[in-house]
């Protein structure tokens, strides 16, 4: 199991440096083939000692090989952050078949962080295929009936909707369909947790950043983070935070 765990962790690292590309070059409406991974500043191909995962960004001092330019800190963060969460949820579901639909929408949701913190935009051409295929995997793969994730799918859906809507523009459209997303996988009730919790730690970091000088009063701040950390949170440990409520409320 050691052997599988190392593998499981190298081979997401390196499923994160892909990421990292997948984000920036549909923000900028690039292709995802071409040309090859290339330094963003003076253009230059990468080659296999300056793509490692992490270990080149440590190596090379967080600069260009070829001309010394700063590297974003957002490449190593989007390596590990994907590491972290998808060996997060392989531990926490193991080798089964609800693993795939919980494993497709944990990529959706590292993307779509890697794209809110660099543009504050999540991309309709990650979101609306992924939402597609997802749907189909839940026709076939799921503990409850496929109605009750279309139902989640469509409570997500409209939960977001309606906060877009109240708040006039605070929510974007970005994060409306990516709850239809997250509702197909989670279904109804979790997906109303995962939202309360996205909300709650998005409120307590955003304090923290007013506290320390980073972030004014009215400043938008990418959601995308806390929905993930609310979606994957309530995925997993949703049936243990509803006992921890119930028994501390009622």
């Amino acid at each position: 199991m050691i052997f599988i765990d190392i593998l499981v962790l190298i081979y997401a690292l390196i499923l994160g440096s892909f990421f990292n590309v997948v984000a920036i070059r549909l923000l900028n409406k690039e292709s995802l083939v071409f040309p090859p991974s290339h330094c963003i500043h003076c253009r230059h191909r990468l080659h296999v000692l300056d793509l490692i995962p992490v270990l080149s960004y440590l190596f090379l001092n967080g600069k260009c090989r070829y001309c010394k330019a700063p590297i974003s800190p957002l490449y190593p963060f989007g390596e590990l952050l994907t590491a972290v969460s998808i060996f997060f949820v392989y531990k926490s579901i193991g080798l089964s078949l609800e693993l795939i639909p919980v494993l497709l929408l944990t990529v959706l949701l590292i993307i779509s962080v890697l794209t809110d913190i660099r543009k504050q935009v999540i991309l309709d051409a990650v979101t609306l295929p992924m939402l597609g295929v997802l749907t189909i995997i839940r026709l076939f793969i799921g503990n409850e009936s496929f109605w009750y994730y279309l139902i989640g799918g469509i409570v997500g859906f409209l939960l977001l909707f309606l906060i877009a809507i109240v708040s006039k523009g605070g929510m974007g459209g970005g994060d409306i369909k990516l709850y239809a997303a997250i509702g197909i996988v989670l279904g109804p009730g979790l997906t109303v947790m995962s939202l309360v919790l996205a909300s709650f730690v998005g409120a307590i970091a955003g304090l923290f950043l007013m506290m320390i000088g980073k972030l004014k009063r009215g400043q938008p701040i990418a959601f995308g983070p806390f929905i993930m950390i609310g979606t994957l949170f309530s995925y997993v440990y949703g049936r243990e935070i509803w006992d921890w409520y119930m028994d501390i409320f009622l």
